[in-house]
């Protein structure tokens, strides 16, 4: 989990821009971009929670079907979902006071990421 907040509001900053929206959005379909408070225990529960939701040794056709072992991945990442609208206001991320903007990597194995970053007015 990688916290993207201060990356996405130095973009805001780099723009100028004072009022609109960032989204921010994860190529990819074991990836998911959150908000939440990132903090080692937040991020242990998120996981928890995941891992009793959608476990990653469950039985997938997914993984029959491919030879694979990260049908996990592609649930939890559906689950999440790719991307986070936030709201830009006096030139600052409209976040809660412990709220952060996250990249999640659900995979079994090392990717590389591709973060897209649209601002807009």
């Amino acid at each position: 989990m990688i916290d993207l907040t201060a990356t996405v509001q130095g973009a805001i900053e780099q723009a100028g821009l004072l009022q609109g929206q960032a989204l921010a959005f994860v190529r990819g379909s074991t990836a998911a971009i959150a908000t939440m408070e990132y903090e080692p225990g937040g991020v242990h529960d998120l996981g928890e929670m995941l891992e009793r939701l959608i476990p990653a040794a469950g039985d997938y056709e997914h993984n029959r079907l491919n030879h694979d072992s990260n049908s996990h991945a592609h649930q939890r990442a559906t689950l999440v979902g790719p991307s986070e609208a936030i709201p830009v206001i006096d030139g600052r991320l409209a976040l809660g006071t412990w709220q952060a903007l996250v990249l999640i990597d659900f995979d079994d194995r090392p990717r590389e990421r591709t973060v897209l970053v649209q601002l807009s007015d």
